[in-house]
């Protein structure tokens, strides 16, 4: 039932943690997290999969110790060769695998006592449960925690509020098997996060012309814009500060794709000023602005509670039943001028009339048998719009909880292909933004629906790859196609098929196998060079976010730089060399990290989750400071927000532990 393997056939080193780590899951996700864990931060890592390929999940091309041991050899040889790259290498090789064991990995059909005990999960010092089933997951940390109250647990759920609770239970059930922890200490942490969450953002920006990737901390909210090349000879606005370049061969189909095997013409991470000034022409990601967070737009009012009439009677029914309404007014109106009736009364009369109930007007004034005449009239009329508004209204609410489709003038909106984990996060992005969208999903079933229905977004069922779908959802007079589906072959087909009805399509596709992604993505933006293609891997997106939480830090996001990825986390100075007394200007380093902003809330008052605001501190300043002064000395009480590639980051950690050793 259990098996190893070994993917690098160098000598056994121990990990500087003084305890391995182990990576149980079922797709993707998993096997980037023990590439990164393994060749990023060099620990030594032990990887559980279920035997077997799941014939469900077609896309996934690496199921199985063999094919698992294939993407490690394919990553670190990658890694090796762009280890000059902000990396954290030894110095003079650039390799840092070199003299380090491989990943093992071990197969079991679920995360039980007996596989926790083969993986060595007693004596691990964190523990990743990322398969796809929220409900594995959350049974495999409770057999952890039991196992070994110490482990560092980060887990991967789809409910976040479910997350939450889980946390605090996990954490409580730490501090009562083990009296004498330290509730404060990152060890028999307990961190929930979502591979949705992390890249839906990312995804949600590549279809938006001059968006900007979001970072939110403290209430506050870091733009990271991406900017078009300039004329030649001419550099690109830097804005605060420039975060990144962007590949210099755009248009070559021979040139750099944007991996982290790109080269000098790829983009370039962090760059100095040395770099920027001779980097003309490129584009660039720059630090736009820090703005407050405001509180959260009501949402959009939709079919349900409290819909307006529209929502249930068609515009001619209204405009039938205000004009028989002006009538019957116009004959009371009439009934009290030419009568003398008192106005109450001759309303009465008149509704009396309209309804047949009213006794015939034989031996009264002529006006008033000629009123009760038009009154009959208006009733006869009243009759059939009655039926027609009953028969409506049925009709809507049986269609109120149907999908709705694209309206015949929509245009300028985002097509959205799947509406899975990542898609309905997506969806929730684009609408929270306040743009248009229309999916397409061929499961009627799928987890996005209910949600698309409750914000009444327009849904097109059917199978993308067939004629006629992309085409209901007009995606001749869209912005954007995102390609989300879970099947790489199903997005790339979609892709093209769109291309060929608007050739200046927005695309950004979802693809899982990285060899496969750079040829798609230099095919299309050679194929179409007026247009703007992108390739995301949700793995790649999310894979930093959970390491980083396994080494115990927070990581309050990651934005990508092409098909880089960049990370944003808060540090403690105390600790680093490289940080701790030193300028902001000197802690500086090209390719690797830098210093945004500082956390002036006093320790004592300090939240561990800069994600959230921090309440106002009578003792003194409170929240982050982005306009830091170069020559500021980082002080060892100190927290800080730094921007960092995962190699610099990987570096800080490493360093930081061979000075203040876990015991």
């Amino acid at each position: 039932m259990l098996g190893s393997v070994s993917t690098l056939p160098q000598q056994p080193q121990r990990s500087p943690l003084g305890g391995h780590m182990v990576v149980c899951g079922d797709d993707a996700l998993a096997r980037r997290l023990a590439v990164e864990l393994r060749y990023v931060y060099g620990e030594r890592v032990t990887l559980v999969l279920p035997p077997g390929r799941d014939a469900r999940r077609p896309e996934l091309p690496l199921t199985g110790r063999a094919r698992a041991a294939a993407l490690f050899g394919r990553m670190s040889q990658a890694m090796n060769r762009n280890g000059g790259n902000g990396s954290a290498g030894a110095p003079g090789n650039g390799d840092t695998n070199a003299g380090v064991e491989a990943v093992r990995i071990l197969e079991a059909p679920e995360p039980s006592d007996e596989a926790f005990e083969e993986a060595g999960v007693e004596s691990a010092a964190a523990l990743a449960l990322v398969y796809d089933d929220d409900e594995r997951n959350i049974r495999a940390a409770l057999t952890a925690r039991r196992l070994n109250p110490r482990v560092r647990l980060v887990i991967r759920l789809y409910n976040r509020k479910l997350g939450q609770y889980l946390e605090t239970l996990l954490d409580q059930a730490a501090a009562v098997a083990a009296p004498g922890l330290d509730p404060t200490a990152p060890d028999a942490s307990t961190t929930v996060l979502s591979d949705a969450d992390t890249a839906a953002p990312a995804l949600a920006a590549t279809a938006l012309t001059g968006s900007s990737k979001v970072i939110e901390a403290e209430g506050l909210l870091l733009r990271a814009a991406e900017r078009t090349p300039p004329e030649d000879g001419r550099i690109a606005d830097p804005g605060l500060c420039t975060l990144a370049l962007l590949s210099s061969t755009t248009h070559d189909p021979a040139g750099a794709e944007g991996s982290d095997s790109s080269g000098e013409e790829g983009p370039q991470l962090l760059p100095d000023e040395r770099q920027v000034a001779a980097a003309t022409g490129r584009g660039t990601v720059v630090l736009e602005a820090v703005s407050q967070a405001g509180p959260a737009g009501p949402p959009p009012r939709m079919g349900g509670r409290g819909a307006p009439l529209s929502q249930f009677f068609s515009r001619r029914l209204r405009w039938s039943a205000l004009g028989v309404g002006l009538a019957v007014l116009g004959l009371a109106v009439a009934s009290t001028l030419t009568t003398g009736d008192d106005p109450l009364h001759a309303a009465y009369l008149t509704l009396l009339d309209l309804f047949a109930m009213g006794d015939p007007a034989i031996g009264d004034p002529l006006a008033r048998q000629v009123i009760q005449l038009l009154s009959g009239v208006a009733g006869l009329m009243l009759l059939p719009l009655l039926v027609a508004g009953v028969l409506e209204a049925f009709g809507s609410l049986r269609t109120a909880s149907s999908l709705r489709r694209p309206p015949r003038g929509l245009s300028g909106h985002v097509v959205l292909l799947g509406l899975g984990k990542i898609g309905t996060r997506v969806l929730v992005q684009l609408r929270e933004l306040g743009i248009p969208v229309v999916c397409v999903e061929d499961d009627p079933d799928a987890r996005g629906i209910p949600v698309a229905r409750r914000l009444h977004v327009p849904v097109v069922l059917g199978d993308v790859t067939q004629e006629g779908v992309l085409e209901a959802a007009k995606i001749q007079r869209s912005r954007a196609l995102l390609a989300l589906t879970s099947i790489d072959t199903t997005n790339l087909e979609a892709a093209l098929y769109a291309r060929s009805v608007k050739p200046d399509l927005r695309v950004a596709l979802r693809l899982f196998d990285d060899e496969f992604a750079t040829a798609v993505y230099r095919t299309l933006r050679t194929a179409h060079p007026q247009a703007l293609t992108r390739s995301r891997s949700v793995s790649h997106l999310a894979a930093p976010a959970f390491a980083v939480a396994m080494m115990g830090r927070q990581i309050l996001g990651a934005i990508p730089v092409e098909r880089k990825v960049m990370l944003f986390a808060a540090v403690e100075v105390a600790g680093h060399p490289q940080l701790e007394g030193r300028t902001v200007e000197q802690a500086f380093r090209a390719g690797a990290w830098r210093v945004l902003a500082l956390d002036a809330t006093p320790p004592e008052h300090r939240r561990p989750d800069l994600a959230t605001p921090a309440p106002a501190s009578p003792d003194g300043p409170s929240g982050l400071v982005w306009d830091l002064h170069p020559g500021y000395v980082l002080r060892p009480e100190d927290r800080v927000v730094i921007a960092a590639t995962r190699r610099g980051l990987a570096e800080l950690l490493r360093r930081r532990r061979s000075v203040a050793p876990r015991p």
